[in-house]
């Protein structure tokens, strides 16, 4: 994959988690429905954190830490200006669980790059 597009599903993967993360609750896209379950909510959350530390990871090969330290200051960064939207609450347990997706989805990138040719340099 050219990395034109990593930047672009990147940018694309990280604006539809800043739309669902600070929307009101009303306009807020839902998996089954709005009376979900909560373990829908932690692996809807986990899960795109998840896609977005993979893509970083693409983006920083061998920038293990670099990678989770973005994808986790995302996650701590958008929890924290929920509080600034009225009907949304900021959580520390919601930040855990969007940073360890982040960071599961790094590392398991870091695993795959590991096994991929690399280019001659």
């Amino acid at each position: 994959m050219q990395r034109s597009h990593l930047i672009a599903a990147t940018a694309i993967c990280l604006g539809l988690i800043v739309y669902a993360t600070l929307v009101k609750m009303s306009g807020r896209p839902a998996l089954v429905g709005h009376s979900e379950a909560y373990w829908i909510i932690v692996l809807e959350r986990f899960s795109a954190y998840g896609l977005l530390g993979f893509l970083l990871s693409f983006l920083l090969p061998g920038r293990i830490a670099l990678a989770c330290t973005l994808v986790m200051a995302v996650a701590i960064g958008l929890e924290a200006l929920q509080t600034f939207t009225l009907d949304r609450d900021a959580r520390l347990i919601d930040a855990l669980q969007k940073s360890a997706g982040g960071v599961v989805g790094v590392i398991l990138a870091q695993a795959i790059l590991i096994f991929l040719p690399r280019p001659p340099s």
